[in-house]
């Protein structure tokens, strides 16, 4: 593999320049957003590096070839046209993931089987025998993006997406993804010497990506990755990046990360997901409602509250966001708080004018995070 490539870093919409000021704080070069991700170049070890260490994206690419394509016959030869034998052997198996916008070709699963027939075809023409196919847990995952007919062709660096650090094995309804729970933390600008506290914390996905961050502790220890079955995977040099990472973690943080919830179910949910994580020591849990928290020191809060989905919910909901309001106002002077808003009609029950507004996406679910000063 050539020493310099350029990687392309997939994430959430919304959340493209968060990911980029992530990649620029790793030293990477040549870092450029783009809809949908961030291009960087870099070495092999920069890219076992972002894998590691980025909090906000889903899938590390490395595109190996992009050129038109309008027609079956298109899509067969520039596929083929790639020298395969450098990054799959016929006893690996592979995967294909396509998505498509704009194109005459507009059957993702054809355009899935074309391409693994280029393939296949192109090992077997090579070499006498070809690779199989398996879906769900390919040694190779091939990347398909066709748009305005235009193709590019990637392998997956990360295997299973970023966002699955390994930790929520449990998962309670309407989870936040973790990627989206990291990208709330940092654009609070939280540095961890304030306390920081989540006060509906559900399964405790905000509290433990915070304190991740406090701790120095990369995402993605504890997990595997795609790039440990390339042909070419270093494994010395993983090694190596591993121990390292390993060897910045703290155990104590400055100031105290807190998850609350009138649940006992979730947070004996979040205490298990901790504990996974390898952050239970510097998590504090507390059963309670947060109509009823006692003041709180002055902090950060940040929380990610019910945004109703039928009418009846959503009228009901009115009274608890005048209710949050309150607990701002009464309880929390002197704090910043920051709330994750997926319906703008309940925001305004909220009775607080919010200083800044960051457009984001809980899955489908357009969103705002409202930052409010509590003077």
């Amino acid at each position: 593999m050539d020493d310099n490539r350029e990687f392309f870093v997939t994430t959430a919409k919304g959340l493209e320049e968060v990911l980029a000021g992530e990649v620029s704080a790793l030293g990477l070069s040549s870092v450029m957003v783009e809809t949908g991700g961030v291009r960087f170049k870099g070495t092999v070890a920069d890219c076992y590096r972002a894998n590691l260490w980025l909090r906000t994206a889903n899938r590390i690419l490395l595109p190996l070839a992009e050129f038109p394509c309008s027609t079956p016959q298109q899509l067969y030869e520039g596929v083929r046209t790639i020298s395969w034998h450098h990054y799959l052997t016929p006893d690996m198996t592979l995967a294909v993931d396509c998505s498509l916008r704009n194109s005459t070709l507009t059957h993702s699963g054809f355009v899935a089987l074309k391409t693994k027939d280029a393939v296949v075809d192109a090992l077997r023409d090579l070499v006498g025998r070809r690779p199989s196919v398996d879906a769900k847990d390919p040694d190779l995952r091939i990347n398909v993006y066709l748009v305005r007919d235009r193709c590019t062709v990637s392998i997956d660096s990360s295997g299973i997406p970023l966002d699955r650090r390994g930790y929520r094995l449990a998962r309670r309804e309407a989870p936040l993804r973790e990627t989206l729970a990291a990208a709330m933390v940092l654009l609070t600008g939280w540095d961890g010497s304030l306390p920081l506290t989540d006060p509906m914390c559900g399964s405790g996905t905000i509290p433990i990506e915070a304190a991740l961050l406090a701790s120095h502790r990369a995402p993605g220890l504890g997990r595997t990755f795609g790039f440990e079955r390339w042909t070419e995977f270093d494994g010395k040099l993983w090694q190596q990046l591993v121990e390292d990472a390993r060897e910045r973690v703290r155990n104590v943080i400055p100031a105290p990360v807190t998850g609350a919830d009138v649940s006992a179910a979730a947070l004996s949910t979040a205490l298990q997901n901790a504990r996974r994580a390898e952050v239970e020591g510097i998590i504090r849990w507390r059963k309670e409602d947060i109509l009823s928290a006692s003041p709180s020191s002055p902090g950060v809060l940040l929380f990610n509250p019910p945004y109703g989905e039928r009418l009846g919910e959503v009228e009901e909901l009115k009274i608890f966001y005048r209710q949050i309001g309150d607990f701002l106002k009464k309880k929390c002077v002197g704090s910043t708080a920051f709330i994750l808003v997926g319906n703008s009609e309940l925001a305004k029950h909220i009775g607080l004018k919010a200083s800044r507004r960051f457009v984001l996406f809980n899955g489908p679910i357009e969103c705002r995070l409202l930052k409010f000063e509590l003077y």
